[in-house]
């Protein structure tokens, strides 16, 4: 160490004396110094999952069964184990996180009464679906369980409960635990059955028509600069199951960062210092436990691009003009999208809509489960088992293309930095209430990512493709909806067989701009339950 003497003269003419010290040290630790020796890297997940204990709050990181992996895991080794290929070329049927699951599925007779945290129940002996065919679940939090037909049964039937929670809000929770945060105040479900808690938890055995068990959970509301907020709590989870190499980007990240014990189970275990810095989207910090994965990517939905263009010839009578009808809804949709929209396609009807966007019209596809710049089906060559839209169907990315986790999905939603969001509906009101996700009792898919979707409808302009009426001719174009709200007030246009509506939010009121070439306005009238206005020149397509 050595000092240096400086002089200065002050304005008002008296001299100052500085003194400046510096060390000759060149690093703040030692240049040699090595990596911790402690491994984390477990024999087996049997050995791994050993201290799970009844009760725990379980967060399964490997959400959907094949959601897009790209982060990878540092393993603390110092010589290299490879576990399994890279996995762009598997395509097999087994859940990325099935090792640990199967592993706690084996002690049955002595693990029960879990909460299974994941964005939706699994499927068949898959996900969630291994613990559920094991009776280890008591509760299942989750955005879009649905898809699997037996929690569904389960549920309706009174025999496990749920928290139904949307998806993005989902991840928010997980996240705000992680980062020390013990509630958050944000739009989605504001006036729905989230914010009211009319979605019970539980019902009674024998379902709907014995009463309601556990009651749902009503939510606090506040308004801020003139827009209603409902207050959410973060979820604390036991312990995360996470998939690694690639390891899957949906809620993995912030699950692992939530838990008090992070297991993953790795494909690829690599050396220190293998892994670029930059490249690390999830610090050792957040890792406990590591066990090489015994099992292998499962597509769900393995779509391909000359499917979607198969001939339709095939296709009896009734289904095919079904599927004309959609695509004639899908066609008049697309009218509403100008070149340069962000755009976001819900599930069914929506995906048909870029097949008939006009020549030169360019947008950036986005899926709430982390793509933004979503492209076509893949061919056969292209195939990747980590890349699916929020459907689970295979897809591919468009040059320029980016990819994020759910946390960062929702964040760019519910900012209103997507220009629109086309989604399928049960019913709308005439002022622009929509309701998508169950029929209580009967019927329960499941939230998704819908309310996010709908939650700034000011600068997210939701556009809903829908048949006109239900089975039996029943509206669905209502006065008020009398199913459970996704959104209160966030339809700005309508889309049917028959016609097309723009839609005042403030005032409540529809007004009909389009019809339907053969349709007339009495016939639009009658399939109608709510009054509308008419445009003095209506249009066709």
């Amino acid at each position: 160490m050595y000092a240096q003497v400086y002089r200065a003269r002050l304005a008002s003419g008296a001299s100052l004396r500085i003194s400046a010290f510096f060390s000759n040290r060149k690093y703040s630790i030692a240049a040699d110094t090595p990596a911790p020796k402690k491994s984390k890297l477990w024999k087996s997940a049997d050995e791994a999952v050993k201290d799970i204990k009844s009760g725990d709050v379980l967060l399964c990181g490997a959400i959907e069964a094949s959601d897009f992996d790209l982060v990878q895991v540092l393993a603390q080794l110092e010589s290299l184990v490879s576990i399994m290929p890279a996995l762009s070329h598997i395509n097999t049927v087994n859940d990325p996180i099935d090792t640990l699951l199967g592993a706690l599925a084996k002690r049955k007779d002595t693990i029960k009464d879990l909460t299974g945290i994941s964005n939706n129940a699994g499927s068949g002996n898959s996900g969630l679906g291994k613990l559920l065919n094991t009776n280890q679940l008591s509760k299942v939090v989750a955005s879009y369980p649905g898809g699997n037909k037996k929690f569904e049964s389960l549920f309706l039937q009174g025999e496990i409960s749920l928290e139904l929670v949307p998806q993005g809000t989902l991840a928010e929770r997980i996240r705000a635990h992680a980062a020390g945060i013990p509630a958050f105040f944000t739009p989605t479900g504001a006036s729905t059955a989230v914010e009211e808690g009319s979605i019970p938890q539980r019902y009674n055995k024998g379902g709907l028509a014995n009463g309601i068990a556990i009651s749902g959970i009503s939510k606090e509301a506040r308004e801020f600069n003139g827009r209603k907020y409902v207050m959410e709590t973060a979820i604390a989870g036991d312990v995360a199951f996470i998939r690694a190499w690639k390891v899957d980007e949906n809620f993995s990240t912030v699950m692992a960062k939530n838990a008090k014990v992070t297991i993953v189970e790795a494909e690829n275990i690599v050396p220190v210092g293998s892994i670029s810095p930059n490249a690390i989207h999830l610090p050792g910090i957040y890792v406990d436990r590591i066990v090489p994965a015994e099992t292998k990517k499962f597509i769900e939905i393995e779509t391909l691009a000359q499917e979607s263009s198969a001939d339709e010839s095939t296709l009896s009578p009734e289904k095919a003009a079904a599927q004309a009808q959609r695509r004639y809804i899908a066609r008049r949709a697309a009218r509403e999208i100008k070149d340069g929209y962000y755009v976001n396609l819900g599930i069914g009807m929506p995906t048909l809509v870029p097949e008939y966007l006009d020549k030169g019209i360019r947008v950036w596809l986005q899926s709430e489960n982390g793509i933004l710049g979503m492209g076509p089906y893949p061919t056969k060559e292209q195939l990747d088992a980590d890349l699916i839209n929020a459907g689970k169907e295979t897809v591919t990315l468009v040059p320029g293309a980016s990819v994020f986790d759910s946390s960062e999905s929702f964040a760019m939603i519910r900012g209103g930095h997507v220009d629109v969001a086309i989604l399928g509906a049960m019913e709308v009101s005439q002022s622009g209430d929509i309701a998508n996700f169950m029929i209580p009792g009967k019927m329960l898919k499941g939230i998704g990512g819908a309310m996010d979707l709908v939650s700034n409808p000011d600068k997210t302009k939701v556009i809903v493709v829908m048949e006109h009426t239900a089975k039996g001719g029943r509206p669905k174009i209502l006065k008020q909806c009398a199913l459970p709200l996704t959104g209160a007030r966030t339809v700005s246009t309508i889309v049917t067989e028959l016609a097309v509506f723009d839609v005042d939010r403030v005032a409540g009121e529809l007004t009909l701009i389009d019809l339907a070439k053969g349709v007339t306005l009495e016939e639009v009238r009658a399939k109608t339950e709510c009054d509308f206005k008419v445009r003095s020149h209506l249009g066709t397509w």
